[in-house]
């Protein structure tokens, strides 16, 4: 028998990592950029300065910094609600407003289905994460169930199969 969870706390795995390796390369990309820049501009009158240099450097603290924020998405529930953070903003949500958690097929991340028929992104459950986010979803559909006096879907499911192999001849 599976229990449902007291509590899930879940972030991407990969985009997590993609972005702590892009960040200092752009930043580093901006600096190297920022010393090739010196002398005349071309055909023109203008000359690059340490100024125009500085700025390159900043630019590539500013792009870093950027693509950092896509490691902040996380999701927390527990038997009183759900938070969600994504990349711009975040929800704290009790379990009474959630339909549904879902997670279609062609889904790059999953959603809250809410009662007023609005849905939530939750981009801390994202496709590319495989079983990182197929468990997630599992997790927080328990605790859903859980909050809504309902047995959990997949644990319901595992003891439909542990009675069926029971009642099979030869067991």
């Amino acid at each position: 028998m599976v229990l449902a969870p007291t509590a899930v706390r879940v972030r991407p795995r990969r985009i997590r990592v993609v972005c702590w390796i892009l960040s200092p390369a752009l930043f580093l990309m901006f600096t190297l950029l920022s010393i090739g820049l010196h002398g005349s501009t071309g055909s023109g009158q203008a000359t690059f300065q340490r100024g125009d240099q500085l700025a390159m450097v900043g630019l590539g603290v500013l792009g870093g910094l950027l693509v950092l924020l896509f490691t902040r998405p996380r999701v927390e529930a527990d038997d009183r609600g759900i938070r969600v953070r994504n990349v711009i903003g975040s929800y704290d949500l009790p379990w009474a407003v959630v339909r549904a958690v879902r997670f279609d097929r062609a889904s790059a991340w999953a959603n809250l289905e809410l009662h007023d028929d609005e849905l939530v992104p939750i981009l801390a459950l994202q496709a590319v994460d495989r079983e990182l986010a197929v468990d997630g979803v599992r997790a927080l559909r328990a605790l859903h169930a859980a909050a809504h006096g309902e047995p959990p879907q997949y644990a319901a499911q595992e003891q439909q199969l542990q009675v069926a192999q029971e009642q099979q001849p030869g067991s």
